[in-house]
C-alpha cells in the first residue's frame, strides 16, 4: 500500500460495495489511496478500474504505483468519462469515486500557487497545459466578474471590497504573487474582522481556484451523467470539502430519487420523471475523531452515496 491516506478511506470503500469482477471508476486519482484499495478488492477477478486525473503529475506516479492488467489511466477530466466508456467499449461503470477539492501533494508543492500561505506565482491550475491562470483572473476580469465570483464561490462577505482593491491595485502594478494577492485582501478587510474565521485570504482563494478550474462546472456536469454511466446497483460515492460542493451533491441525488418533480399545486404528475437513483446516506458521512486527528483535511470531508436503480 501506498503511504498516502485519502480522507473517509475505510468509509469509502465499504459504501462503493465492490465486487471482484465490476468496473469502477476513479475521477480524481491524486496519489491513488482510493484507487489502489479499489484495485486490491479487484485482484481476485477480471475487473478493471478507469481513472482520470487533470494533474499530469498524478496520472505519473499512478501509473507507478497500480498494476497495469486491472487501471486505465486517462489525463482528463472526469467529466470525459462517457467519451471514455465509449472509446474502451464499456456500458457502464458499478461505481464511481470522486474525491473533490485540492490534493495535499497540490497544497504541498508551492510553485503551484493553491496555499496562501506560501509564496508562489498565482497559477492555481490542477491543469498545467489549460491556459486560464489564477493570475489572468486577478489581473483582467472586471471588478464586478471579480466581485460575483469571490462572494459565490467564496461566500466572502468582504467580496466587493476586495474586489474593488485588486482592481485599484493592479492598476499600480500587476498582482503576481500569492503574497501580492493576500496583502491585498488584508488590506481589503477590516482590521477588525480579520481576526476571525480564519486566515483572511481563505475564501477568496477557495473562490479563485474554483474558478480557474471550473470546479463547480465540472461538478455539476459529472452529477447530471451519474445515472446513465451507473450499472443499475452501480454506487456514486462523492467526497466535497465545502458547502457549495455538498449543498449541488445532496440536491442532484435527491432529485433523481425523486418520481416527479410537479409543482405543488397541480394535482395529477405530468413531468413523467422516472427516479434513476436511490440515495444511500440521507446524511453525509463524516470523519471521526481519530481521522481528524490524524489527518486534518478529513474534518471538513463529507461522504454522500447514492445507487443506480
Amino acid at each position: 500500500m501506498s503511504e498516502h491516506n485519502p480522507v473517509l478511506l475505510e468509509k469509502t470503500i465499504k459504501y462503493l460495495n465492490i465486487k471482484s469482477g465490476g468496473i469502477y471508476f476513479d475521477g480524481t486519482l491524486g496519489r491513488g489511496g482510493h484507487s489502489e484499495a479499489i484495485v486490491d478488492k479487484l485482484i481476485a477477478g477480471d475487473g478493471l478500474l478507469i481513472g482520470t486525473d487533470k494533474d499530469l503529475k498524478a496520472i505519473d506516479y499512478c501509473k507507478n504505483l497500480l498494476p497495469d492488467d486491472k487501471v486505465k489511466l486517462f489525463h482528463d477530466s472526469f467529466t470525459a468519462i462517457k467519451e471514455i466508456l465509449s472509446k474502451l467499449e464499456i456500458s457502464g461503470l458499478d461505481g464511481l469515486i470522486l474525491d473533490l477539492g485540492v490534493s495535499s501533494p497540490q497544497l504541498d508543492e508551492a510553485e503551484r500557487g493553491f496555499s496562501y500561505s506560501k509564496e508562489a506565482e498565482l497559477d492555481m491550475r490542477m491543469d498545467k497545459t489549460q491556459s486560464l491562470t489564477a493570475y489572468k483572473i486577478v489581473n483582467n476580469y472586471s471588478v464586478d466578474k471579480l466581485n460575483d465570483i469571490i462572494y459565490k464561490y467564496g461566500e466572502e462577505r468582504w467580496a466587493s471590497r476586495i474586489a474593488e482593491f485588486i482592481v485599484r491595485e493592479r492598476k499600480k502594478k500587476p498582482i503576481k504573487t500569492t503574497q501580492d494577492l493576500v496583502d491585498v485582501i488584508k488590506m481589503a478587510i477590516p482590521a477588525s474582522a480579520r481576526n476571525s474565521g480564519g486566515h483572511p485570504a481563505r475564501r477568496t482563494f477557495q473562490a479563485i481556484r474554483i474558478e480557474t478550474n471550473q470546479e463547480l462546472k465540472e461538478l455539476e456536469k459529472i452529477l447530471e451523467l451519474i445515472p446513465s454511466i451507473l450499472n443499475k446497483g452501480g454506487r456514486a460515492c462523492i467526497i466535497s470539502f465545502h458547502s457549495l460542493e455538498d449543498r449541488l451533491v445532496k440536491h442532484s441525488f435527491r432529485d433523481a430519487a425523486k418520481e416527479c418533480i410537479c409543482p405543488p399545486e397541480i394535482p395529477v404528475c405530468r413531468c413523467e420523471k422516472e427516479k434513476t437513483l436511490k440515495v444511500i446516506t440521507r446524511s453525509p458521512i463524516t470523519a471521526d475523531d481519530k481521522e481528524i486527528e490524524e489527518n486534518r483535511r478529513a474534518r471538513s470531508a463529507k461522504l454522500r452515496v447514492a445507487e443506480r436503480i
